[in-house]
């Protein structure tokens, strides 16, 4: 008999009141039948920082040497093309872009390519806002780690 192998699935988004301007991120993790919620925000960030941020928050929660595959939906071109296309050339030109200009967000691009080392991740796109309820519950966790005003 096949020995069934369990995936972790993680769905992350971001969202910005004003773009910039404050913050949230938020990820939903799914393994084994258990559900794991993370959200945060910064007072002043742009969308793709925090798009970028789910990502990261998610993939630092794992516990030190995760080995497990895992699955990743994004509703961000940004963060997926950036991280399994652009990332190559970047880091061979020293963290330039194809233009010779420095890449933006580069301080978040190190962090996510220094977690995913070691790790096993099939980045996914998913369009937002068209029911898909991991990217739904993702999007409503960003919208709550936005840090509203105090008036």
């Amino acid at each position: 008999m096949a020995r069934r192998t369990k995936k972790l699935v993680i769905y992350t988004d971001g969202a910005c009141s004003g773009n910039p301007g404050p913050g949230g991120w938020g990820a939903l993790m799914l393994y084994a039948g258990r559900e794991k919620e993370l959200y945060g925000g910064e007072p002043d960030s742009t969308n793709n920082r925090m798009e970028m941020l789910a990502a990261i928050k998610a993939l630092e929660s794992l516990k030190p040497g995760y080995a497990g595959e895992i699955e990743l939906w994004t509703d961000s071109k940004y963060l997926k093309d950036g991280i399994t296309k652009w990332i190559v050339g970047w880091k061979q030109r020293g963290w330039k872009k194809a233009d010779k200009k420095p890449v933006l967000n580069m301080d978040l691009w190190k962090r996510l390519d220094a977690v995913v080392q070691g790790k096993t991740i099939d980045w996914l796109w998913v369009k937002g806002h068209a029911g898909d309820p991991g990217n739904e519950r993702a999007d409503a966790l960003a919208n709550k780690g936005v840090p509203r005003r105090k008036d």
